[in-house]
C-alpha cells in the first residue's frame, strides 16, 4: 500500500445519534492529525467560530489543523480538492447524513480512478443511538442498512439505557451484521484511533486487526442453520421482524476450485447486488498455498492473496453476506457446489 493513500472514513448514522458530537471532537481536540471532515450541510455541525482559523467559499481550516468543508454537489470534485491542499491529511471523514445508502460513496473510492490512486475506503463507521434505534430499525429500512454496512458501530447514548435494553440492542445488532466491531460510548467518547485508520477494506489488515472477524464463533454459526432463528430472536420485540430484514449467512467449506468459485461469486453479486450490503471472506483456493482476502459492497467485489497459510492452520473457506431477502439455502448451495 503506497503511504500517499489518504484513508477515507465513511461516517453514517441516524440524526441525533451522535455524530455530530464525534465530528466536533475531531474538529476541535488538540488529536495532532490533519483530518479532514466533508459535511453535507455546515448549519447541523454548528461549528464554534472561536476554532475557526480562516475560512474560503468552501473550506473551514480549525486551529487544530484539520478543515471542514460542505458538499455542495459533486463528492468526488470535494474530495479531489481537499487532495490537492498542500501538507496533506492524515484522513478525510465523510459524513452521510441524509444518505440513507453509504454505497454509492464506498464505491466512488472503487471506482474513480485518480481518487484510488491518491486515497484508499478505509471503513463503514455507523453511529446509533442506544434508545432509539430498536423504534429506527421497526420503522426505517436505511438504519438496518445503516448497520448491515458498518465495519465499526459507535452504539452512543449507553447511559439512556438499562442494562437490558442495551443487551437487547446489542443482540438486534449482531442479529444484522455478526461482523461490526462494536463500541458502546457516552457522548462518543472512544478514542478516535478506534475509529479513524482502522484498515477495514485493507485485504492485509482485515484479519490481523479484527480477531473476531471470521474467526467462527459460536454464536456466529448457530445463527444460520435454523429458518427460524431470526424469528426467535425478534418474538419479544413486538413482530418487528420482516420478511426482508437485513441478516447475515456465514459459509463454510474446505478448499474451493478456482474456476467454479470466481463465476458463481460474479455471478451472484450482479444478480442480487442490491440485496448485497457487504460480503466478506477467507478463502482457501485449491492448489494455492495463500490465504485468499475478498470483500465486496453491492456488486463491486475486490479480492487479493494476503498470506501464506501457515503451517498447522486450518486451511478453510469462509464467507459472510450481509444484505436483504438473502436466499441461505441457495447461497450455502452454490458455495457448496465450488468445492475442490
Amino acid at each position: 500500500m503506497p503511504e500517499t493513500q489518504i484513508p477515507v472514513t465513511v461516517l453514517t448514522g441516524y440524526l441525533g445519534a451522535g455524530k455530530t458530537t464525534l465530528l466536533n471532537r475531531i474538529l476541535s481536540e488538540n488529536h495532532g492529525k490533519r483530518y479532514a471532515v466533508v459535511v453535507n450541510e455546515f448549519g447541523e455541525i454548528g461549528i464554534d467560530n472561536d476554532l475557526i482559523v480562516e475560512s474560503d467559499e468552501e473550506v473551514f481550516e480549525m486551529n487544530n489543523g484539520c478543515v471542514c468543508c460542505t458538499v455542495r454537489g459533486d463528492l468526488i470534485r470535494v474530495v479531489e480538492g481537499l487532495m490537492k491542499r498542500p501538507g496533506g491529511f492524515d484522513g478525510i471523514l465523510l459524513e452521510t447524513t441524509g444518505l440513507a445508502d453509504p454505497a454509492p460513496v464506498a464505491q466512488t473510492f472503487f471506482m474513480d480512478d485518480d481518487v484510488r490512486a491518491r486515497s484508499r475506503l478505509d471503513a463503514v463507521v455507523t453511529v446509533a443511538d442506544a434508545r432509539h434505534l430498536p423504534a429506527r430499525l421497526a420503522d426505517a429500512p436505511e438504519a438496518e442498512d445503516q448497520i448491515g454496512f458498518a465495519d465499526v458501530v459507535i452504539l452512543n447514548k449507553t447511559d439512556l439505557v438499562s442494562p437490558d435494553e442495551l443487551a437487547a440492542v446489542r443482540a438486534r445488532i449482531r442479529a444484522i451484521n455478526p461482523q461490526a466491531t462494536i463500541h458502546e460510548t457516552e457522548r462518543c467518547a472512544l478514542p478516535l484511533d478506534r475509529i479513524l485508520d482502522r484498515g477495514a477494506f485493507d485485504l492485509d489488515r482485515i484479519l490481523s486487526l479484527d480477531p473476531d472477524f471470521l474467526e467462527g464463533h459460536d454464536h456466529h454459526d448457530h445463527d444460520h442453520h435454523d429458518h427460524d432463528h431470526h424469528h426467535d430472536h425478534d418474538h419479544d420485540h413486538h413482530g418487528h421482524h420482516h420478511d426482508n430484514a437485513v441478516t447475515s449467512v456465514s459459509l463454510r467449506a474446505g478448499d474451493l476450485a478456482p474456476d467454479a468459485f470466481f463465476p458463481w461469486i460474479n455471478r451472484i453479486t450482479q444478480e442480487f447486488g442490491p440485496d448485497i450490503l457487504r460480503l466478506k471472506g477467507i478463502l482457501a483456493l485449491a492448489g494455492d498455498d495463500a490465504r485468499y482476502v475478498i470483500q465486496g459492497v453491492h456488486m463491486i467485489v475486490e479480492g487479493d492473496h494476503q498470506r501464506a497459510w501457515k503451517p498447522g492452520e486450518t486451511r478453510e473457506s469462509r464467507l459472510v453476506f450481509i444484505g436483504r431477502n438473502l436466499d441461505a439455502e441457495m447461497l450455502r448451495a452454490g458455495f457448496e457446489a465450488c468445492r475442490a
